[in-house]
């Protein structure tokens, strides 16, 4: 393999990890609160679409990314309403969430028959042309769109306001204990609520950045692919801790991105095999550290406040 070849594998490598490190984001500060969100999927497949439509019809990738911010705050709110509120079953509503968004999702995108055959406007690149020439460290990190660099930043910024701030110290009490928490004053209900709703954005966004990124393009059928339960797993092998949930994004990535260049080296191992290599190296991460892993006591569990 050559060098060419490592630094293009390399550069795939962040920009495939960009949308798993933007959901990842969101859905650690819910899991930490004790909710789980399974219907990640469903609003990135959301947002994907959302953000291609906008673009199109504006012409602007900051209206898109405002766009798809409300619809993954309005679907964040509706799973905290039927999680928190109503204390339905956190993964058959995510499920739910998931099958209304695929259907709801091909519907609309084969109304839009325009937007089907139009390349619309991307997220630009941070830096000049100039540095993109530099040896290796330009097509790596210089030649990226402002979305990578925002995903690198974000999970050092997560990582503070988790650990850090007295909302994050609230979180974490929530999701440990939401019964003493709320003897102590606060509304676990609301704060459960916020979380929820900050996962719902942030799963937007992955989707939008997905197809805004660099494509500028939507596919119906299954275009996030399954990213959002990738998620989920890299959530728990990162221990529910916002730093390394992305470094476990980044390696998903990073097998998302080697597979594709062994397709196009015509490997003579089946590309179905290499579909899989994404997905099984998910299993494979979650057999290794699960049992490392500290998981929040009220993960998954409905919280109802009659039992302080």
């Amino acid at each position: 393999m050559s060098l060419d070849m490592i630094v293009n594998w390399m550069q795939a490598t962040l920009r495939w990890s960009v949308p798993l490190i933007l959901v990842s984001t969101g859905e650690v500060f819910a899991e930490r609160s004790g909710v789980i969100n399974m219907g990640i999927e469903g609003i990135m497949l959301s947002g994907a679409l959302c953000g291609i439509a906008v673009s199109f019809f504006t012409g602007g990738v900051f209206m898109a990314v405002l766009v798809t911010m409300a619809l993954g705050a309005m679907m964040g709110l509706a799973v905290a309403f039927l999680t928190v509120s109503r204390r339905t079953n956190q993964v058959v509503t995510g499920l739910m969430i998931n099958m209304l968004a695929m259907g709801g999702t091909n519907l609309l995108f084969a109304l839009l028959s325009e937007s089907r055959r139009t390349r619309v406007a991307t997220f630009p690149v941070l830096f000049p042309q100039s540095m993109h020439n530099i040896p290796i460290i330009g097509p790596i990190l210089f030649k990226q769109p402002i979305s990578t660099w925002v995903a690198l930043i974000l999970p050092i910024l997560s990582g503070i306001v988790l650990y850090k701030t007295t909302w994050g110290l609230n979180v974490r009490a929530v999701g440990d204990n939401p019964q003493s928490a709320a003897t102590v004053g606060l509304s676990v209900i609301k704060i459960k609520y916020q979380t929820v709703v900050l996962s719902g954005i942030f799963a937007a966004l992955g989707g939008c950045v997905l197809t805004l990124g660099e494509v500028g393009y939507f596919a119906s059928g299954g275009m996030t692919a399954g990213r959002g339960f990738i998620v989920l797993a890299a959530v728990v092998v990162g221990g529910w801790d916002p730093f390394k949930t992305a470094l476990a994004c980044l390696v998903f990535g990073a097998a998302d991105a080697a597979q594709l260049r062994f397709q196009a080296m015509g490997s003579v191992i089946p590309y179905q095999f290499l579909q899989m290599l994404p997905y099984l190296v998910t299993v494979i991460a979650l057999t290794i550290m699960v049992e490392h892993s500290r998981v929040p006591k009220t993960w998954g569990a409905a919280y109802d406040r009659r039992d302080v």
